[in-house]
């Protein structure tokens, strides 16, 4: 398979590029501020650069792994978050759409408030802040475009890192910076090594095996914890002191993951 990976510098995209390669896939990753190495430098909100780009490249399936997901950014900028959480995988649906490639857009478990896990896909969004209703409204964009793409929901994820802020468990790092921390919203750590796999088992079964796949999946890690206890545990095992977190147990009004 040609699989083309958005966001390939990032946490999740370079797990996925990694573990395409690794299985004998042909991958063409690209990436935008840290496009560096083999990664292919594309803007996303460029349409015509990408419509461009995929049919030059004509891959058997996107997996669409960019996203802005830090805070800070989100409630700061929320055109720019519309634009490359809405507006891009709108796009990506549409062309994929049209060229009958398989298009794998990657969500997230905020799109729930996190109060009463595990979630179905058949249950009803509940997003909490700018980021969980802006990636919502990218799977409205892609299941209006295209109803044959694949939506992925997944938990917070961690492995291994460039810098800190990658991640969200990895903040404890920062030991000097006092933070408020989640501790009322239940999720299940996942190991981003273990979603590329799904990733690749997903498209070899659509693209290879034709078995007919569509639609919204849920993957994640069994163990539950609030990110708070998700501090503990990391904290305890690296020796690291997490005084300086500050554990939150109700739902705050303008509540920001």
């Amino acid at each position: 398979m040609r699989v083309l990976v958005t966001g390939a510098s990032g946490l999740l995209g370079r797990a996925v590029v990694k573990e395409f390669e690794s299985s004998g896939h042909e991958v063409i990753g690209v990436a935008f501020s840290r496009a560096h190495g083999n990664l292919k430098k594309l803007n996303l909100e460029d349409s015509e650069a990408v419509t461009a780009f995929i049919d030059q490249e004509r891959p058997d399936v996107i997996v669409h792994c960019a996203a802005e997901r830090r805070p800070d950014v989100v409630e700061k900028n929320p055109s720019g978050t519309q634009r490359i959480n809405v507006q891009v995988p709108g796009l990506l649906a549409d062309l994929t759409n049209d060229r009958g490639i398989l298009l794998i857009y990657i969500s997230t478990d905020y799109v729930f408030d996190g109060t009463s896990p595990p979630y179905d896909v058949r249950d009803k969004p509940n997003p909490l802040n700018a980021y969980g209703l802006s990636k919502y409204e990218g799977e409205v964009e892609v299941k209006k475009f295209n109803s044959s793409a694949i939506l992925l929901r997944v938990p917070i994820l961690y492995g291994a890192t460039e810098y800190n802020g990658e991640s969200a468990v990895n903040i404890l790092i920062d030991c000097g910076k006092a933070i408020s921390m989640d501790h009322y919203a239940i999720r299940f750590p996942t190991n981003v090594g273990d979603v590329a796999r799904v990733i690749k088992d997903l498209s070899v079964k659509v693209r290879q095996e034709k078995v007919f796949i569509s639609g919204v999946l849920h993957f994640s890690g069994e163990e539950k914890f609030t990110k708070y206890e998700m501090c503990e545990v990391i904290g305890q095992a690296m020796n690291v002191p997490i005084s300086h977190l500050a554990a939150v147990s109700t739902v705050p009004p303008d509540a920001s993951k």
